[in-house]
C-alpha cells in the first residue's frame, strides 16, 4: 500500500466537544432548519437564495460578507430565505490546487488537516452566531460530515460526486436538504438516480459501522449546466431544460419535486457577471408556467465581497481565490430585482 499514515484524526465527538454549538444557536437552528424545510417541501412559497463565496477562504471576510446578508435577509424576509454559501470543502477536477479551508485553513502554508477540521467549524458556528443565517457547505468527504453534522443546515453533492454510491448513502441519512447536482455530463437520468438513492432506506459501512439509514425526502435536483466532449460549456437552465426535469421528477414519483438552479459554472461558463441574467430568465420562466414555480424553489448564486477572482498571493480581502465570483453592489442589486419579481 503506497500511503503513509501521518496521524489519527481526533473523533466527531471529540471534536464537537472541544468546539460546541452554543445551546441558543441550537434553538434558532431548529427554527431556521424548519422554514428551510418548508421550502422544499412546497409548504413555503418563500424563494431559497444559496449564495456567497465560491470557497470559504478566509473566516473574517466570509463573516463580514455574512453579516452584509443578514441586513437583506431582514429587510426581504417575507419573500426570501437566504442561506450561505460556507463552502469549505473544494473539489478539483484534477485534484491540484486549493481545496478549501479543511485542507489549508491558511491558503498560504501547508496542508492540515486536523486544524482544518477546527477552523471550519469554528466558522459555521460564528456566522450562525453573528449573522443568525443558517449555512450550506458542499459534502467532499462523506466521512467529514459527522464534524458538522449539528452545525449545517443544507449539503450540496457536486457534480463529481453525485455519482459515487457512498456520497448518495450518507444523504440518506440526512434528516436536512442536500442538493444533488446534475454530473457534468448533463445526463439528469444520473442526478435523478442519486435522488432517488437518497430518498430511500440503506444498509452499508459507514465510519467503520455497520448503519442503518432512514432515507432523505429532502434529497433535490440542482441544476448546474454541463460540459460537452470538447469541453464546451452547455447551459440546462432554459425553459425546455426545466420543463424535462420536471417531467421526469413526474414520471419517477420522487417526493417534493424541487429545483435549484446554478447560475454559475457550466451554466454561465463561468462567466459571473452572467449571473443575474440568467437569474432574470428563471424569474421570468416561474411566472410563465404554474409547474415551473412549484418546481424551481431557488437560486444558487457565487458572489463574494470584492468581484472576480486572484491568485493566493495577490491576498485581496474578500477576493475569490477558486471560481471568480460577484461583487457585493451586483450582489446587492440582483437580490433585490428577485425579491421585486418573484
Amino acid at each position: 500500500m503506497n500511503i503513509e499514515f501521518k496521524k489519527k484524526l481526533p473523533s466527531s465527538s471529540q471534536i464537537i466537544n472541544e468546539i460546541p454549538l452554543p445551546t441558543e444557536l441550537k434553538s434558532t437552528k431548529k427554527i431556521k432548519d424548519k422554514e428551510l424545510a418548508d421550502i422544499i417541501k412546497g409548504e413555503s412559497s418563500k424563494f431559497l437564495l444559496i449564495i456567497g463565496p465560491c470557497s470559504a477562504d478566509n473566516e473574517d471576510s466570509v463573516c463580514e460578507y455574512t453579516n452584509r446578508l443578514a441586513y437583506l435577509q431582514e429587510k426581504f424576509k417575507d419573500k426570501i430565505m437566504i442561506v450561505p454559501r460556507v463552502y469549505t470543502n473544494k473539489p478539483r477536477s484534477t485534484g491540484e490546487g486549493y481545496m478549501g479551508m479543511v485542507h489549508q485553513p491558511d491558503p498560504t502554508k501547508s496542508p492540515d488537516l486536523e486544524e482544518g477540521i477546527k477552523a471550519i467549524r469554528k466558522l459555521h458556528i460564528r456566522v450562525l452566531k453573528e449573522s443568525n443565517l443558517v449555512t450550506a457547505d458542499e459534502m467532499l468527504y462523506p466521512e467529514n460530515y459527522t464534524y458538522l453534522s449539528d452545525v449545517l443546515s443544507y449539503v450540496a453533492i457536486g457534480a463529481r460526486s453525485v455519482e459515487d454510491q457512498q456520497h448518495r448513502l450518507t444523504v440518506s441519512g440526512m434528516s436536512i436538504p442536500a442538493g444533488m447536482k446534475n454530473p457534468t455530463s448533463g445526463d439528469i437520468s444520473v442526478m435523478l438516480n442519486s435522488i432517488t438513492a437518497a430518498q430511500i432506506e440503506h444498509t452499508f459501512v459507514y465510519n467503520g459501522y455497520e448503519v442503518d439509514t432512514k432515507g432523505n425526502y429532502l434529497a433535490h435536483a440542482v441544476l448546474r449546466g454541463a460540459v460537452d466532449f470538447n469541453g464546451k460549456s452547455i447551459p440546462n437552465y432554459h425553459y425546455e431544460n426545466l420543463l424535462d426535469v420536471y417531467d421526469n421528477y413526474i414520471k419517477r414519483g420522487l417526493k417534493y419535486p424541487t429545483v435549484i438552479v446554478d447560475t454559475n459554472h457550466s451554466n454561465s461558463n463561468k462567466k459571473y457577471f452572467e449571473q443575474p441574467r440568467i437569474a432574470k430568465e428563471i424569474l421570468f420562466n416561474r411566472k410563465y408556467n404554474p409547474n415551473l414555480k412549484k418546481l424551481i424553489k431557488g437560486l444558487m448564486i457565487e458572489s463574494y465581497l470584492v468581484e472576480g477572482r486572484q491568485e493566493i498571493e495577490e491576498n485581496i480581502y474578500g477576493k475569490s481565490i477558486t471560481d471568480p465570483c460577484l461583487g457585493w453592489e451586483d450582489t446587492e442589486d440582483l437580490i433585490k430585482y428577485i425579491y421585486e419579481n418573484l
